[in-house]
């Protein structure tokens, strides 16, 4: 093989396509392991109304990566793919009461001097409380309310799935397997070991997620990546929630709504959770107290599924995305944290093309994994 991406989430799903799509002859090796990230995410695509983006460099890359979804959605469905579990049902953020009005102050703020500072973004405007209670009826009695047009949303499972079957189309091999180690000679990787085989290749990519770290001794490079359990739950309703947007609160919450009156709420950030990805009584109490509180209209509606997910993160927050300092032909795609699904499918299209010995598109110089090199 010309290269091979270790890691079938979407970051290792959106390299591997690139990298077809580009001619590369290439091999995905996917694993499949319970509690991937991309499998249990939410999916909300608005670094717009994000106030968290303390870092600039991450700022502006989420704004192209966002944008290029619909580029990309384009694409897959040009390629004969059929659903991709992307749209743009816009996004409201709201606060219910004066703690959270506080708190949601303080975010506009944020906000609005990134705006002044970057130009970005322009479209958030403010909202009375009663149209945002017509944008979603299940919301309580917001005090503040901020709507973004362009807020979106994404299924990260339908969407890798489409990435690789899109990739397979344009010459992607799809391999189930256990990659147990990385063949690195002389400073230069020269494959992998999956399943007891022998697979040899001139370009590497560890795309594995929260498990990428089990390649740091191949590597000689101890990768800063460690697992951050989410859970989320899915709550089914009678309601038409087609037409709903996605809406968020002033703490880590959130209620994503899908066809068929399904309704995504969530989320837990646990750090030191290690490999352990069930749910907890803690965890699944914080996220319904705390969607009660914002969203009493799905008082009544049934727990359909828990999911739970390990998201990769990194030992600074940003993304780990780059060569591998002193091995030739190794690369690194991991480290997003909860934005996997939000900059996974363009920080794959990067890593596609410093394969290809291109140069990237946008900066990713904050996400170089020499940052961590003495």
């Amino acid at each position: 093989m010309e290269a091979i991406v270790v890691g079938g989430g979407i970051v290792g799903s959106a390299t591997a396509y690139h990298l077809a799509r580009a001619g590369v002859d290439v091999a995905l090796f996917d694993r499949a392991d319970e509690g991937r990230a991309t499998d249990a995410g939410a999916g909300i695509l608005s670094p717009a109304t994000s106030s968290n983006a303390d870092s600039e460099p991450w700022f502006r890359f989420a704004v192209d990566a966002v944008d290029y979804y619909e580029e990309l959605d384009a694409d897959l469905r040009a390629a004969g793919v059929g659903e991709t579990g992307y749209a743009v049902p816009g996004l409201l953020q709201v606060a219910v009461d004066d703690a959270e009005a506080r708190a949601f102050d303080e975010a506009l703020a944020v906000i609005r001097d990134r705006q002044e500072r970057m130009g970005e973004p322009e479209e958030n405007v403010e909202l009375d409380p009663e149209t945002a209670r017509e944008r979603c009826p299940v919301v309580g009695e917001p005090t503040r309310a901020l709507w973004n047009p362009n807020g979106a949303r994404v299924d990260g499972r339908v969407f890798s799935a489409a990435l690789r079957e899109a990739g397979e189309r344009a010459g992607l091999t799809v391999r189930e397997a256990d990659v147990t180690g990385l063949r690195v000679e002389s400073g230069t990787a020269r494959g992998v070991v999956a399943d007891g085989e022998r697979v040899d290749a001139e370009a590497v990519v560890v795309a594995g997620g929260a498990w990428s770290p089990e390649f740091a001794d191949d590597l000689g490079y101890e990768i800063p990546v460690e697992p951050m359990r989410g859970q989320i739950l899915h709550l089914d309703t009678d309601r038409d929630t087609a037409g709903w947007p996605v809406v968020t609160g002033t703490r880590s919450l959130y209620a994503v709504p899908w066809s068929s009156g399904r309704v995504a709420v969530g989320a837990t950030y646990e750090e030191g959770s290690g490999y352990v990805p069930h749910s907890t009584v803690e965890g699944v109490h914080e996220v319904l107290g705390d969607a009660l509180e914002v969203f009493p209209g799905l008082a009544d509606a049934a727990v359909g599924e828990i999911r739970v997910g390990l998201r990769p993160g990194s030992a600074d927050g940003l993304p780990v995305c780059g060569p591998v300092p002193g091995v030739e032909g190794a690369y690194l795609a991991t480290g997003h944290g909860p934005t996997g699904l939000q900059a996974g499918p363009y920080s794959g299209r990067q890593v596609a093309r410093l394969v290809r010995g291109e140069p990237v598109e946008t900066g990713m110089g904050a996400f170089s994994p020499a940052r961590f090199v003495d």
